[in-house]
């Protein structure tokens, strides 16, 4: 005897109708607590430094553009400009030394970067401006001069920051050559390049991506460590204005005079800065950011 099973089809429930997730983002009031105390207090200070009468901002427009103050920062830049040049060029010379095979080269270049980094630079100025007590003359025979007459302290000042400049120089160039995969410089000379041609054609420009963002900082510290030669009366934009409150006695005005100067070239640089690393980064994988100008553009764009 076969039961037989009467099956009825269940109704399918209909699907509820689907509520659309709404995505809360987690508040943070602390956060808008701490931006309204620092606008705050920000807007303290600026109020302090505009409406306070003894840092007397006539005074400084009235001397920003003196003669005396743009000779003195020319040498300024001058000096920036001389020292990272030269001193880059040793820098990669010591490099280059430090990473020969030549154990001689290399402890050479080692000593050189040991001893011109443990000197403080002021200590180097005093020396070199006072080299004259111990070489009093230099040539031989007829063909002699006066150290005081060959040496003065403008040529002091660029030997001693040249001299101190090349010793971080050369690290820093290291350190990027360093950075380069060794099988560049196989594959180099596999193609029959020479060392020397694989250095400057293959290493250098890969290099220079791990290179800038310091070199950046130390043309930054470069330009400000140049006021450290007003020690020994060189004529720079620090000195300059030493000289003017000496006689007017309005000394914050004339060191606004220099903090104002000293800012608007460190800013500059800074962008000079920024834009020589997106050139050195667009060869990598990674996408670079739009730059401010670009965003600018965008927003304009989008705005209309």
């Amino acid at each position: 005897m076969t039961r037989s099973t009467n099956l009825r089809a269940v109704p399918e429930t209909p699907p509820a109708a689907e509520v659309p997730t709404r995505i809360v983002p987690a508040r943070h009031p602390g956060r808008w607590v701490a931006a309204a105390v620092a606008v705050a207090a920000f807007a303290l200070v600026v109020r302090s430094v505009v409406t306070n009468p003894h840092f007397q901002w006539n005074v400084v427009a009235a001397h920003f553009a003196t003669p005396a103050v743009l000779e003195g920062l020319w040498l300024t830049t001058w000096l920036t400009a001389v020292t990272m040049v030269l001193g880059f060029a040793l820098g990669t010379v010591l490099a280059v030394m430090r990473l020969s095979g030549n154990p001689v080269l290399a402890a050479l270049s080692w000593g050189y970067t040991w001893l011109f980094r443990s000197i403080p630079l002021l200590v180097q100025l005093l020396f070199w401006f006072n080299i004259g007590a111990l070489y009093p003359t230099l040539g031989a025979g007829r063909f002699t001069v006066d150290t005081v007459d060959l040496i003065g302290g403008t040529t002091t000042a660029v030997i001693g920051l040249v001299l101190h400049e090349a010793a971080y120089a050369g690290e820093v160039i290291r350190a990027g050559i360093l950075s380069v995969d060794a099988g560049q410089v196989e594959a180099a000379q596999a193609l029959g390049m020479t060392r020397t041609r694989a250095l400057r054609r293959i290493v250098l420009p890969q290099a220079m991506r791990a290179i800038v963002p310091p070199a950046g900082n130390m043309l930054i510290g470069t330009l400000k460590g140049t006021s450290v030669v007003s020690v020994i009366a060189v004529h720079d934009l620090l000195y300059s204005v030493q000289l003017i409150y000496n006689r007017n006695y309005l000394v914050i005005p004339l060191l606004l005079v220099a903090t104002a100067w000293y800012l608007a070239l460190t800013s500059l640089l800074t962008v000079v800065q920024y834009y020589i690393e997106r050139h050195y980064a667009r060869g990598t994988r990674r996408e670079l950011p739009p730059t401010p100008l670009q965003r600018l553009r965008g927003a304009l764009v989008g705005g209309r």
